[in-house]
């Protein structure tokens, strides 16, 4: 791998239980870059842990530099569910002499794993690590969409210097431009300035208020669907359920309810980057935080290997396909539905101009009731979204 120079080896995590080291726990199903075992063999591999050690643009959370180690503590003593993984650690980025630094060398790691089709699972570190994340995917000409689980939208403003509170900002106004959809999953509205709310609104960008999320939980599913890139904040969970964060608040989600997210992220046939980010063990109690976050990863992993492989821009053929007459200017909406998984997409109109750019994008993931919205004379909001977007 030409990017091991910027990698770091790890200690090869301790993942006993009872004094007794028990074959079927996770960490005996991962090959990881230590002194003694050197850098893993990539060629085979699906899934990559990457550790990225840093925290200087963090807002008020310094300490998430130490996540990395804290959870694969715990995540490496949790039973595995197969004896089919193949998934390697491949260490920590260490924090560079310069902030940049770090971003250029996280780039250049993640971008290397995505060409060889490994999935990088990020342990944070800031936030604003999921700019590097974003910067990786330029050098494979793809229009992509971000996914970002967290209680406000890290937009800042022009005069903030740039950090884990303003990213997204950065993201957005990056040239040449390849963000096609940005998605926001639990913001709570007294975090976000309503100004902020009007103008992702106007990019026909995707946000969601906490409680109507609360309230659904299968609603994420879709969304998270149509990612290519998972940002979690962990902020974004009420502190009593994750007390290792400096920018907890007493309301979010619940522990359960992040693992089914980065379930949903991890049987996703889109999803090719998933990152954790604001963990701090510095403010952690007893374990708390490094255990939910291992559970999190456990999750996505296993999630990954339930996969479908049902994204139906690729082959119809297995799918039951429905029209939906329109009224309003529209002529008909069509929904397919796989007959593997029974996941619902709606299909926008391309013209045979656009569709080699936008052929990742115009099956727009959705539910059941966006049909049964679509048969009651309604347009579902996702498919306006995405349509304004392609016009």
């Amino acid at each position: 791998m030409d990017s091991e120079i910027y990698l770091h080896p790890i200690e090869q995590p301790d993942f006993s239980h009872d004094g007794k080291l028990d074959n079927r726990r996770l960490g005996n199903f991962i090959n990881c870059f230590t002194i003694l075992n050197g850098f893993p063999e990539i060629k085979n591999a699906e899934l990559a842990i990457l550790g990225i050690k840093e925290s200087r643009n963090s807002v008020n959370n310094i300490g998430t530099e130490e996540a990395p180690a804290a959870v694969r503590k715990f995540l490496y003593s949790l039973f595995s569910f197969t004896h089919r993984l193949k998934i390697i650690d491949i260490g920590n980025i260490e924090a560079g002499n310069t902030i940049d630094d770090t971003y250029y060398a996280a780039r250049n790691v993640i971008a290397e794993l995505l060409e060889n089709k490994i999935i990088p699972i990020i342990i944070g570190g800031s936030q604003d690590l999921t700019y590097a994340n974003y910067l990786a995917y330029q050098k494979q000409g793809k229009i992509v969409n971000l996914t970002t689980i967290d209680s406000s939208f890290d937009l800042g403003n022009a005069e903030e210097i740039f950090n884990s509170q303003s990213h997204i900002s950065k993201i957005i106004l990056h040239q040449p431009n390849f963000l096609f959809n940005l998605t926001n999953i639990g913001y709570q509205s007294y975090f976000v300035d309503y100004e902020a709310i009007n103008l992702m609104k106007k990019l026909y960008f995707d946000v969601y208020r906490l409680g109507i999320v609360h309230a659904d939980m299968e609603k994420t599913e879709p969304l998270i669907r149509n990612s290519d890139i998972v940002s979690f904040d962990l902020s974004a969970i009420r502190q009593s359920d994750a007390p290792g964060n400096l920018n907890a608040s007493p309301n979010g989600f619940y522990g359960e309810e992040a693992c089914q997210i980065a379930r949903y992220a991890g049987i996703s046939d889109k999803v090719s980057s998933i990152g954790f980010y604001e963990f701090n063990p510095l403010v952690d109690k007893n374990n708390q935080t490094a255990y939910l976050l291992s559970q999190m990863i456990w999750y996505f992993i296993e999630g990954f290997y339930n996969r479908k492989g049902d994204a139906p821009h690729k082959d119809k053929s297995d799918y039951l396909k429905f029209i939906v007459p329109i009224d309003q200017n529209i002529d008909e909406i069509v929904f397919y539905k796989s007959q593997k998984s029974s996941r619902w997409w709606m299909e926008i109109p391309l013209t045979s101009n656009e569709f080699e750019k936008y052929k990742r994008h115009f099956m727009v993931p959705c539910s059941y009731q966006d049909y049964e919205d679509a048969t009651a004379g309604e347009v579902p909001d996702r498919w306006w979204q995405v349509y304004q977007k392609l016009m």
